[in-house]
């Protein structure tokens, strides 16, 4: 029989200006929750996944019972399909900038409103995985006073992408997870490409290393798919939200 989990998740309702429509969260809190404790965010985009296919909650659950990681709040943020997922999260299509607005400036001031979060930016995550990854990204670049830290699996790379990191100011400050697998030379993408991840993620790395103080990288043994990012999930995990 399956472990029960020990926090709780629920769900949420914004209305988003930015977006035009009605966005729903999905919400663990850990088990011992209180109103009166301020909790480290960790905001998910691809929420579904990490949920699901990434076993999040009860990977949370284990790393917080073990004392491995700072106890924290997860938001989950499905996308609603595959075209409207493009269109939020790649940096060159319609809704990537409303995407960024919509969590600087209505998700984090629903959490601030309804729950006990920490007001520090390296206590405030983001994560990604793919084109997930890079929209978390590029949201805590251009917003490293809000988003301090950076969790990302085989993001999403080209020439823009590159551009941005390049010439943000005062991301030093950031901390970054980035992984990207050996295996990841040929993927195929939702607009029916073929694309290398790997060297641009590499041509990436190379920027984020002189960008960035705390900067964590590195390469698996795999391909682009949650069989991979799913068993990593803790390692990142216990790098952002240890205890200091």
């Amino acid at each position: 029989m399956a472990k029960q989990l020990r926090g709780n998740t629920n769900e949420a309702i914004i209305k988003s200006t930015f977006l035009d429509e009605e966005v729903k969260l999905m919400i663990y809190t850990p088990e011992d929750f209180t109103p009166i404790k301020d909790y480290d965010v960790l905001i998910c985009q691809d929420g579904q996944d990490y949920f699901q296919l990434g076993r999040l909650p009860r990977q949370i659950d284990d790393l917080i019972e073990d004392l491995e990681i700072r106890e924290v709040i997860i938001v989950g943020i499905p996308y609603p399909n595959v075209s409207e997922r493009r269109n939020r999260y790649h940096p060159e299509q319609d809704k990537s900038a409303a995407y960024i607005q919509f969590l600087v400036k209505e998700v984090m001031p629903f959490l601030d409103e309804n729950y006990p979060i920490q007001p520090f930016a390296q206590r405030r995550t983001l994560a990604g995985d793919s084109l997930a990854g890079t929209i978390s990204l590029l949201t805590a670049v251009q917003y490293p006073k809000t988003f301090g830290q950076v969790m990302m699996h085989s993001p999403f790379v080209n020439d823009t992408v590159l551009h941005a990191i390049k010439n943000a100011s005062d991301i030093q400050s950031l901390s970054i997870y980035h992984r990207i697998g050996l295996e990841e030379t040929a993927v195929k993408t939702t607009d029916k490409q073929t694309l290398d991840f790997l060297e641009p993620n590499r041509s990436l790395k190379e920027i984020l290393t002189n960008s960035v103080t705390d900067y964590d990288y590195d390469e698996f043994e795999g391909n682009h798919t949650w069989t991979y990012w799913q068993k990593d999930l803790q390692n990142g995990l216990k790098k952002l939200l240890s205890y200091d």
